[in-house]
């Protein structure tokens, strides 16, 4: 069980060393890919859900449209992954109903970084097993300040799951209000064939302290494929998006004994007078007084990263502190210090210097 929690909490939360800036959905509106590749070595979950409600006998029926993607990083600029409706209107002919649309994609950012300045280009091939086609977008991305401005060019081979080759275009906009939010639109669609365009608005905030986004989101797409971005439902859909990073190394103690021991930091002639152990994610002695001139060891016994973090920068903190490693500090002047850890700030404690 306790491995079990460990393992829930390395999905959830991010590398200390790991940036928590670059998010995929304040730099993206929701009907479009754009040019958006997760780090390397990075997994990327990303879940979709759309609905929309409508009478039915006996009260109302709640009819819902979610998307999986599931992506990795292979490079900064390389990731595979794949996109999963299990309620797709892709695929809805006379007598042929396909409602579990996967797609197999890769993306390749030939140009530029997502959020920087200036242009951003990718290439993302495609194959739709749905509608048995191959398809492909190419996606520009123009950021200014605050603004970024998103295009598509769309092609694919099987328009629907017929022998039809057709193209799509679509554009949109998000602007980040803060560092934490932003509001975003978009709207495409197929250039020919009489078939409704897509369009989304969304909020999308960042989850502070993490490396998690969230969307709320308005819209008539279904699915987030590269079809399913060009089609247009005739109903609203509402719903919302969550991304979650996954760190592969975060993974690594399962299959490394323990580390040897690290100790970090000094205290060149100070006596330890009190002992902070890091484990179950929190500090074990969230509170310790000690005298002036004297020491405090902090131990990690979790198997992922922490650090000793001082509130308002009143003491020099801790660089990151590996499984099964230490960290020791002298306080010289008497005062309350209050401290976090950086990646987990649900970590919270106090050393009283009297």
């Amino acid at each position: 069980m306790k491995r079990v929690s460990f393992a829930v909490l390395a999905l959830a939360v991010p590398s200390a060393a790991g940036s928590l800036g670059a998010q995929s959905l304040l730099y993206r509106p929701p009907n479009l890919g754009g040019t958006w590749v997760p780090d390397g070595g990075v997994v990327q979950f990303n879940f979709v859900h759309r609905f929309y409600v409508a009478p039915s006998a006996g009260g109302n029926k709640v009819t819902n449209f979610p998307t999986f993607t599931l992506a990795v990083g292979l490079s900064h600029e390389l990731a595979l992954g794949t996109h999963y409706g299990s309620n797709s209107l892709v695929v809805n002919l006379p007598g042929v109903y396909r409602p579990n649309e996967t797609e197999l994609f890769a993306r390749w950012r030939v140009v530029g970084e997502e959020g920087k300045p200036g242009f951003t280009v990718a290439l993302t091939p495609a194959y739709n097993a749905a509608a048995r086609s191959a398809d492909g977008e190419v996606s520009v991305d123009y950021t200014v300040g605050r603004l970024t401005l998103t295009g598509a060019a769309r092609g694919v081979s099987k328009a629907f799951g017929q022998d039809t080759a057709r193209a799509a275009f679509g554009g949109g906009a998000v602007f980040r209000v803060s560092n934490y939010i932003a509001v975003s639109t978009d709207a495409g669609g197929f250039a020919s064939g009489h078939v409704p365009a897509a369009w989304s608005v969304a909020i999308d905030f960042v989850i502070p302290g993490s490396p998690h986004t969230f969307s709320l989101q308005a819209s008539n797409a279904t699915t987030s494929t590269i079809q399913g971005n060009s089609i247009g439902f005739n109903k609203m859909l509402y719903g919302f998006e969550f991304t979650i990073p996954l760190h592969l190394k975060r993974f690594s103690p399962w299959f490394h004994k323990n580390p040897k021991p690290v100790a970090l930091g000094g205290a060149a002639g100070a006596a330890i007078a009190a002992n902070v152990r890091m484990s179950s994610v929190k500090f074990v002695g969230e509170t310790v007084t000690i005298a002036a001139g004297q020491a405090v060891r902090w131990t990690n016994a979790d198997p992922i990263e922490h650090t000793v973090t001082f509130d308002g920068a009143a003491e020099p903190g801790s660089p990151v502190i590996p499984p099964n490693g230490s960290y020791v500090h002298r306080f010289d002047k008497p005062g309350t210090y209050a401290y976090h850890c950086t990646p987990h700030p649900f970590m919270k404690g106090v050393v009283i210097v009297r």
